[in-house]
Parts: C-alpha cells; structure tokens; sequence
C-alpha cells in the first residue's frame, strides 16, 4: 500500500506520515528544505524500517515542482492509495492591508499546489478503480474571520476544488475528503505563547485521518470539521 504526503516534514503532515508508516505504507513526501526532509525521513525510517520512503526537495507552490513530484511518485509506486494534499501555509492579514502579494501567495501555496498534483495522480487510480483523496483544508475555509485575508480565501478556494473533485470521481470510485481543523500545534504557532493544551494535537487529525479511510468501499466522509475542546481562539 502506497501514499503521498505533502507538506510531511513538520507538523500535521508530519503526524500523518508517522501514522501511515505505522500502518505498514510505503510513502512519498517532500518538502522545500533538504535538511528537514532528510531527517524527517530518517525519523519515519526508526518507526518502521520495513517501509519504503521517497523523498524529493519540490516548492509545490511551484507547478513544475508539483508536476514533477508527482510524476517522481507515479515511477516509485505501482499504485497510489492515498493522496494527502497538506501543503499549505499561513499569512495573517485584513484584505484591504495585507502585503501586495499575499494572495499569490496564499493561492499558489494552499490551492495550486494541490490542484496541479492532483491532476497527475487522478488519472493512476481511476486505472485502478480505487483511491481516497484527503484535502487539508481549515475552518477558515468555512467562516470568515478578522485577520484572515488572503489565507481564508485560498481555503474557501480548496473547498470548491474537494467539492467538485469529489462529483468528478464518483464514476471511479475514488473517495475525496475534506479535513478543516481548527487550531492545531504546528509551525504556525510557534513562538505565539499559547498553551499547547487549548489546541489539537497534530497526533489527532492524522488519527481521524485514518479512521476515515478505513471505512467500507460504499462509504466515504466528505467533510471532517475539528475544533478544540474550548472552541476556536
């Protein structure tokens, strides 16, 4: 069994690798620092040296890089079970003020990157009849808020894209699903001071990620919203 994982090397994709691995998947990741991904290989290798890791150094915000990745990735394996398109970052900012930029930014990153990918891994598993997307998007695809921008759009972007992929892929049998967690310990947070146990843990969104795609063939989850105990900050 074999899966691709964007945006691996720290935090949520990070968890989600962690947790496939376990689970006895081969597995594809990238990341744009070479250092990072190569030690986050190394970690995932401890877990479970029974498995096969690829690595390549891509910016998926990038088309060619995320073309290429995914050509990179069709060589390595046979079949692909699970896409996980994680790759995403974060901007804070008010439409009217943010950086000239940011939206470019924010579009390139959280949409394109999987947009492009995706159009070269879709046609290997409608071959094979079988496979299940997972979209990262983010509650700030769901409900505007302040200081959201240019972010919160690229995610209500990422949701019309996990939407209409999924109507697409009905034919094929191909499950696509949308996680939209709220606040989650990861890069974004660092530094911010906020205690750690009034946010999900990253451990969590990969368990709820694997319980969704261990449902029955007739079955698929299209919408996965998590929040914290206490509710969004």
């Amino acid at each position: 069994m074999n899966a691709i994982i964007t945006g691996a090397s720290k935090g949520i994709g990070k968890a989600i690798a962690e947790k496939l691995v376990m689970q006895n998947y081969n597995i594809a990741i990238c990341a744009r620092d070479e250092n990072q991904l190569q030690q986050t290989k190394s970690q995932l290798e401890i877990l479970n040296p029974a498995v096969s890791i690829f690595t390549m150094v891509a910016d998926l915000s990038k088309k060619k890089d995320a073309q290429l990745f995914g050509e990179e990735c069709l060589k390595n394996f046979s079949t692909i079970d699970i896409l996980v398109n994680n790759a995403g970052s974060y901007l804070p900012g008010d439409i009217t003020t943010e950086a000239d930029g940011t939206i470019e930014k924010m579009i390139e990153t959280n949409l394109y990157s999987a947009y492009h990918l995706t159009r070269v891994i879709v046609p290997k598993m409608q071959v094979q009849m079988s496979g299940h997307i997972f979209n990262m998007s983010s509650i700030a695809g769901l409900q505007a808020y302040k200081n959201g921008g240019a972010y919160s759009i690229s995610k209500f972007a990422l949701q019309g894209f996990s939407k209409n992929l999924r109507e697409e892929l009905k034919p094929y049998f191909i499950k696509v699903t949308t996680i939209n967690p709220g606040a989650t310990m990861s890069d974004s947070w660092s530094g911010s001071g906020i205690d750690e146990d009034r946010i999900m843990k990253a451990s969590d969104i990969a368990e709820v990620l694997w319980n969704a795609y261990q449902l029955s063939n007739q079955t698929v989850v299209e919408d996965i919203v998590l929040r914290p105990i206490l509710g969004d900050l």
